[in-house]
């Protein structure tokens, strides 16, 4: 038998008497005891998942406290900000967090791998490097991630209040669990790429030595929630299932058919994801097949470019000619006329667009 454990948050009284309607009756919470009889100066309450003691000895800040609660509107009449006779701060938020997206603030902006700063330590170990600094105003986020030395990776079920998020294996392999996609092992091989929609659940399981992964997330601050009640693989469920929209697409590299790309002197291949996400974001693998590609200018709101393989010069007009290779990453705004130029014969992007739909025209730098 295992003993049961409890734990309670402390608060400070100057008076109880003043304290416990407040917590009973505005907040809702639970007396569980009171003592001494004759004068009381300590009470236990609990409630929203929350056990607390006021006591008058107790010799600590007043503290906040956060109410989450899907009807905030209903709650302590409306009030988003209380404070109690003790001092102790109340927060009323909403439980399920609202995906806001913000407005993007468009830029020209050049990441180059040498340039860069330091790996960062994040999630479950994996090692992180920013490829957008800006993050255009908080519209997007994309990260360079590796994982050294591979094998098991110490990760949970877990999901992602997101708009849109891209996994793209840029080396080695990766074998990640998701929800309703069969009992099996899917494992990323270099080339391929996973779409996360909305919510969906997944666990990263094992990597192979030198993993390396470019995630694209929007908008750029977003929730990562734990799902401590589901065990992956959760059965065949349902492959067509929609999560807000959105299906989960898995494109493997091997099987990808090559067609002009929307710059002339390029092929692509298309991965699926504009009609999985209805159009929600546009992933293409981009290689250079000879010629001069001319300059071009497009009207979608985020235009992200990552260099898979090769070398380039990144030309656009008012700025500085950039000279690209493997690693590097790029913004263009919407409107700006840019060239791809001096392209070796094993160029190839990855290239990301949000929303799928836009124009792309040719015109001169």
């Amino acid at each position: 038998m295992t003993d049961a454990i409890l734990a309670e948050i402390l608060l400070p009284t100057n008076e109880l008497r003043n304290d416990l309607p407040f917590f009973t009756k505005t907040l809702g919470m639970r007396l569980e005891n009171i003592f001494p009889a004759d004068n009381p100066s300590v009470a236990t309450l609990s409630g929203h998942g929350l056990r607390v003691r006021i006591d008058r000895s107790a010799k600590v800040g007043p503290g906040k406290i956060r109410i989450l609660t899907d009807d905030p509107a209903s709650f302590a009449g409306g009030l988003d900000r209380l404070l109690a006779p003790n001092g102790t701060e109340i927060e009323v938020v909403a439980l399920s967090p609202q995906l806001v997206q913000p407005r993007t603030v468009h830029e020209f902006g050049v990441r180059r791998l040498k340039d860069s700063a330091p790996w960062v330590i994040g999630r479950a170990g994996m090692q992180y490097r920013d490829l957008i600094p800006s993050r255009l105003g908080g519209s997007i986020i994309a990260s360079h991630i590796r994982i050294p030395d591979g094998g098991p990776v110490p990760d949970m079920v877990h999901y992602h209040t997101v708009g849109f998020q891209l996994i793209y294996c840029y080396k080695g392999w990766v074998d990640v669990l998701y929800e309703d996609q069969g009992n099996e092992m899917l494992r990323l091989s270099a080339g391929d790429c996973v779409i996360q929609p909305p919510e969906i659940r997944h666990r990263v399981c094992h990597a192979s030595p030198n993993i390396e992964v470019i995630e694209i997330g929007v908008p750029a601050e977003h929730i990562t929630t734990i799902d401590h009640d589901m065990t992956l693989p959760n059965g065949k469920g349902d492959p067509a299932r929609e999560w807000q929209g959105q299906r989960f697409v898995h494109h493997v590299k091997d099987k990808a058919v090559w067609q002009p790309f929307r710059i002339p002197g390029f092929t692509a291949r298309d991965t699926g994801i504009a009609a999985g996400t209805r159009g929600v974001a546009n992933i293409q693998v981009a290689r250079f097949d000879g010629g001069t590609p001319p300059a071009t200018k497009h009207d979608t709101d985020i235009h992200f470019t990552f260099v898979l393989e090769g070398t380039m010069t990144l030309k656009a007009r008012g700025e500085p000619d950039r000279t690209l290779s493997a690693g590097d990453a790029f913004v263009i705004p919407p409107g700006m006329a840019v060239q791809y130029g001096d392209c070796s014969a094993d160029l190839e992007l990855l290239e990301a667009t949000l929303p799928a739909g836009f124009t792309t025209t040719v015109t001169n730098l």
